[in-house]
C-alpha cells in the first residue's frame, strides 16, 4: 500500500500514537513530525496553536500523506477546524477517539492547560455520553518534566498526587489521558491510583480507527515495534530526540531537521 501517515506532536508525545498504530497495523509508513522548538504547545494562546496547527498540516501535505494523525490533544482541542480545512486529506484526532471508549459516568480528563480550558474533552465526551459528568484536571508541570526524563522519583510522584487529588475527589471511575505526553507516565499511575480506576488512552482508540485503511497486525505484538518505515523529523535538535527515540522506542533512526516557519 502506498499511502502514508503524518504524524504530529509537539514533542515525544506522539510516540503513544506511532506506537499503537504500529502495533496494530504493522509496518505502515510514516511520517512523524516533531515541534521541538516550540515544546510545550499547552501552554501557549489558542490563536498561536491555530497559527501552528496551519504551517504543521501545510508541511505535512507537502509530504503528499495520505492521511493525518493529530498526535497532540492541544492542537486538536483548538485548531481541528483548521488541520481538517487545510489538510486534503482525512484528518483523525485523538479526542473524538477518546469520547467513543469511555464506559462510566463519572470521568476524569488530565490536559494540558489549553486543552483543559477549552473544554474540548467535557463537549465530546457527553455528545457520545449523556449522562456523563466530566471533570478536566489542568498538569501544566507533566510535558516539560516528561521532554526532560524526569519521570522517576519522588518529584514527579508528588506533582502527580496534586493533579489525581481532585479527580479522586470528585469520585470518577476512569481517568482519560488528555495529553498524549502522558501514557508514559503509565506505570506512576498505576501506582497512585486505586486499582478500580481505569485508565483510557484515546491512542488505542485512533489506532482502531485505522482499521479499515491499514490492515490489523497478524503477527501479534511479541516481536516489538519496528521504524524501519517510519521518517522523523524536528524543527530542533534532531540528535537530542534521536536519543529520546532510543529512551522510548528502543531504535536510533536518523532524524531531519526541517522548518515550519
Amino acid at each position: 500500500m502506498n499511502s502514508s501517515l503524518g504524524l504530529f506532536d509537539s514533542g515525544i508525545g506522539g510516540f503513544t500514537v506511532l506506537s499503537s498504530v504500529l502495533q496494530r497495523h504493522g509496518n505502515v509508513p510514516s511520517v512523524y513530525l516533531a515541534d521541538t522548538k516550540r515544546v510545550p504547545y499547552g501552554d501557549r494562546k489558542p490563536g498561536e496553536i491555530r497559527l501552528i496547527a496551519s504551517q504543521v498540516v501545510s508541511w505535512l501535505r507537502d509530504q503528499q500523506v495520505s492521511a493525518v494523525l493529530v498526535a497532540c490533544n492541544t492542537t486538536n482541542s483548538l485548531a481541528l477546524d483548521i488541520l481538517e480545512k487545510e489538510a486534503g486529506v482525512p484528518v483523525f484526532g485523538l479526542i473524538s477517539s477518546a469520547a467513543e471508549m469511555v464506559s462510566e459516568k463519572r470521568i476524569g480528563v488530565l490536559a494540558t492547560p489549553a486543552t483543559a480550558a477549552s473544554g474540548a474533552y467535557r463537549t465530546q465526551i457527553e455528545a457520545f455520553k449523556s449522562n456523563a459528568v466530566v471533570f478536566e484536571q489542568s498538569c501544566p508541570k507533566f510535558v516539560p518534566m516528561i521532554e526532560a526524563g524526569d519521570i522517576f522519583g519522588e518529584e514527579i510522584q508528588m506533582v502527580a498526587m496534586n493533579y489525581l487529588r481532585p479527580l479522586l475527589d470528585a469520585g470518577v471511575e476512569e481517568i482519560v489521558f488528555g495529553c498524549s505526553h502522558y501514557p508514559l507516565l503509565t506505570p506512576l499511575f498505576k501506582k497512585l491510583l486505586p486499582e478500580d480506576i481505569r485508565l483510557v488512552d484515546p491512542a488505542i482508540g485512533l489506532a482502531k480507527k485505522l482499521d479499515s485503511v491499514f490492515r490489523i497486525n497478524s503477527q501479534g505484538f511479541d516481536k516489538g515495534l519496528s521504524l524501519d518505515s517510519t521518517r522523523f523529523c524536528v524543527t530542533e535538535d534532531p540528535l537530542g530526540f534521536t536519543a529520546k527515540i532510543l529512551k522510548w522506542l528502543g531504535e536510533s533512526p536518523k532524524v531531519e531537521l526541517i522548518s515550519l516557519q
